[in-house]
Formats: structure tokens, sequence, C-alpha cells
């Protein structure tokens, strides 16, 4: 069974970076799509990026230009660079498997969580 541990998350200021890893064990991550969530205190969950099997990747508006989501099938490890942080970062982030193979930003449609790692971005 695939299992997805988060790891990376820290405190940063704002216009800082920071990358997370998404390590997969028990199964090869090669034919699965990998997407990263985030979720803040008393807020949904929120897509936030997903690579395909292919390495076509989606971003949420939010992100765009500022982070960058890449894997190594090697490593069997999905990463999620983050740039230029800002306090609205401010998140648990998760990654899970695309169920559904669609790379669609929705929790709904993915599985296999990790348990997250929390990033904060505060000055």
């Amino acid at each position: 069974q695939l299992q997805l541990v988060e790891s990376g998350g820290g405190l940063v200021q704002p216009g800082g970076s920071l990358r997370l890893s998404c390590a997969a064990s028990g199964l090869t991550l090669d034919p699965y799509n990998i997407g990263w969530f985030r979720q803040a205190p008393g807020k949904e969950r929120e897509g936030v990026s997903c690579i395909k099997s292919t390495g076509n990747t989606t971003y949420a508006d939010s992100v765009k230009g500022r982070f960058t989501i890449s894997r190594d099938n090697a490593k069997n490890t999905v990463y999620l660079q983050m740039n230029s942080l800002k306090p609205e970062d401010t998140a648990v982030y998760y990654c899970a498997v695309d169920e559904f193979r669609l790379c669609v930003l929705r929790h709904h449609f993915f599985g296999s969580w990790g348990q997250g790692t929390q990033v904060t971005v505060s000055s």
C-alpha cells in the first residue's frame, strides 16, 4: 500500500523560500499523479499543485509563478519549491495520490493522504 510522508515545513519570513518533500513508500510513485494541498485553521483544504506521471503540472492561481512542483521517480519523491512566500501561505501542507487521474485540484479526488507538514510565514 502506498504511504506518503511530507517534510520540509518550518517558520520562514515573508519573501523567503522552503522546499517541501513528499516521500513515498510501499509502492513506486511512477504511475501516479501527486497533488499538494494546504489547510489553514478554520478553512477548507485547498489545492495548491499537481504533477502528472507524465510530468505535466497544474497550479492554483494563488501560487502560480511562486511555487514549482517536481518529481524524482528515482527517489520516489515529489517536491514543492515555494518562493516569495506570503503570510497567507501559512497552513499545513499535505500531499496525496490523485485517485481519478485528472490532476483536478479538488481534495475529494485524492487519497492516501500524508500526515502534513506545517508552514508558517511570519516576521
